[in-house]
Formats: structure tokens, sequence, C-alpha cells
């Protein structure tokens, strides 16, 4: 964080959705670097009536809003220097039976947090997305989709003095709603574990890895742009057996099928987006199609190769990890040894 530090010091940051694991985390990490005041925006009472006494910090600030209602979204940006637009609906199957709830939170959503940031000449914005964003086929993914669009389309106008730019990455490892916690869930009721292919593979990124990767977009991003971490990946049927291993869990698995809205492999990065990608070392930096409101440049300029891939950054062209890599890489969680510690396993 010490590269971090003087960025954040005395200022004020709004974290819309900020009671979620993205928040909570984000929050101890911007507690060590003197902010001057941290605002948790976010529709639950109760998650924030908990957060403020897990903290206990003069320096957070809760407030009441939606990101639908523009004037909660207006109060909150009063004064604030950067903003992480975190709040989504991020269910994949919530999004598919109701596809409009996700456009209103999701897609317009990121239109008002844009435009009040704009409005109150907030320094630099920006948004959280996901890889279900590229080639999206369902109703999550290309609400998502949507917000990067309208961020990209709102940075090209350059109206007022904001930047705007934002993140993309995969599964984030023990998240409120992710596979390992629902494993361990259904390791405590003693069930196998669910799984839907085998060879399904999915990006592996630790909650401290995507706060990197935010900090840097904040700290680094220009208008339009979209960084990347570069993550390795695993299958589903080798998380699954690296969970029964470390868990020495006798109940084994249980193949259920791809649900709908599900992909084998999922993507940070499209064939179309890989020739206007720059290495960065541990991220890529996707550049806007067109940095400016030229819109000829739709029709005549077009972008030469690079190094990636002709079919872009998947969770099947990055790095494998192996089994024994997978449980290497969940026994770093505290979450995982502290529930390795209640079970009594030995």
């Amino acid at each position: 964080m010490d590269q971090y530090k003087k960025y954040l010091r005395d200022k004020t940051i709004l974290i819309t959705g900020g009671t979620g694991s993205f928040g909570n985390a984000v929050v101890d990490k911007l507690l060590q670097c003197n902010p001057k005041k941290i605002i948790i925006f976010s529709r639950d009472e109760k998650k924030q009536f908990d957060m403020g006494n897990k903290y206990n910090s003069d320096k957070l600030k809760f407030i009441i809003g939606d990101v639908r209602d523009k004037d909660s979204v207006s109060h909150a940006v009063s004064e604030v220097n950067y903003i992480f637009h975190a709040a989504a609906l991020k269910q994949v199957p919530n999004c598919e039976f109701f596809p409009v709830e996700a456009i209103k939170t999701n897609t317009l959503g990121v239109h008002n947090i844009i435009d009040a940031a704009i409005e109150n000449a907030v320094e630099r914005v920006v948004v959280l997305s996901t890889d279900k964003a590229v080639y999206p086929i369902n109703v999550m993914g290309m609400t998502k989709a949507l917000m990067e669009k309208i961020m990209i389309a709102a940075a090209r106008e350059k109206r007022g003095t904001t930047i705007l730019c934002g993140t993309r990455y995969g599964n984030v490892m023990y998240t409120r709603g992710s596979v390992i916690p629902y494993f361990i869930d259904l390791m405590k009721l003693g069930k196998p574990l669910k799984i839907t292919n085998r060879k399904m593979t999915r990006f592996m990124m630790s909650l401290s890895q995507s706060i990197d990767l935010v900090l840097y977009a904040l700290t680094n991003g220009n208008n339009g742009e979209i960084y990347v971490r570069k993550a390795p990946a695993a299958s589903i049927g080798d998380l699954a057996e690296a969970m029964i291993n470390i868990f020495k869990y006798k109940q084994g698995t249980e193949e259920v099928g791809i649900r709908p809205g599900e992909k084998m492999h999922e993507t940070l990065i499209s064939s179309e987006e890989s020739y206007r990608v720059e290495d960065c070392g541990d991220y890529y930096k996707i550049n806007p199609e067109v940095p400016d409101m030229d819109y000829r440049a739709y029709f005549f300029k077009g972008k030469k190769e690079n190094s990636l891939p002709h079919v872009g950054y998947n969770s099947s062209n990055t790095k494998q990890l192996s089994v024994k890599e997978v449980e290497s890489l969940l026994l770093i969680l505290n979450e995982v040894r502290e529930e390795i510690k209640s079970m009594n396993i030995k």
C-alpha cells in the first residue's frame, strides 16, 4: 500500500455498494493511508450498522441511498475526491429472472454516478466490471458491458475534469456468494460438492489482488481505459479436488451440468480488444477504441497487432494451475485456514 498512500492521504473516497466483500476489504486498506473520509453508500442499513461497529472509525461515514436514484447519488458525491463504483446486481440467476432490475442498477446506476461525479468535479472514478462483460451471454454480463460503454462514452466527451476509467476481473476467491464458501457450506452439511462441468475454467484472484488492481487503475488510469490484472486459472474439477484434499473430505463431487447463462471459459480481453492492449507488467491496459469525439476514426482507422493471442485473454489460455497449486493458493486465504481450524482438520 505504500505506493498509494500519497494519492489517498487526506482524500475523501466514496465507495458505492460499500458494504459488500470489496467494500469491506478495501476499507481495511484505505484506513492505513490516512484518508480524510471514507463514505460507504449502499441500501442495506443492517450491513452499514454492522460495518460501523466492526471498524469503529470516525473516518467512516455511512449514507443510505441507491445508485438508481440520482438525487441520493448527488447528495453522496458532494465534496468527494475519488469514487469506487462497486454497486451492482451480481448474481447471474437473479439478473436472468429480473433483467430490468439489473438494467436499472448496473447500467443506469453508472450513468447517475458519472453524471454526479462530473457535476461535482470529482477527481477520479473507477468503475468495477467483470469478465462476464466480454462476449456476454447473460443479463449480468450484458448490463456490465453497457456499464463499460457508458463510462467510455462519457470519458470521450471530456465534460468537466473528472477522469473516468475501469477495471475488469474474474472470480475473486472467497467473496460473498462465490464457489469456495459454497463448497465449504456443502461440506458442513455432509453433501457432495456440486460442480457444473469438471473442465470449466475460471480465473483465480484473491480479494487483495482485486484491490491492488482497483488502486492501480485509480492512480494510473486515463480517460476511457480499462485495466485487467494478469491471473492464473483453474478448472472447476481441480478446484473441487483441491478443496477435498485440504479439508480431507470424503463425500466427493456431484456434476450437475452447466447452468443457463454460464460459459465453459471466461474472457478478460476479447480478440477485438487485443489490438489496443498495452502490457503494464502485472496488468494489461485496454485503450478505448477512439479516445476523442472523432466519429470518423470508427470508420477509417484500425489497430495493429501486438503480443496477445488473436483470441484474446481468457481462462483457457492463461496459466493453468495444477491441483497442488490450487491447494497452495487456497491455503493463503485466512478464511480457508479459519474454516480448517474450526472443523478440527489436522
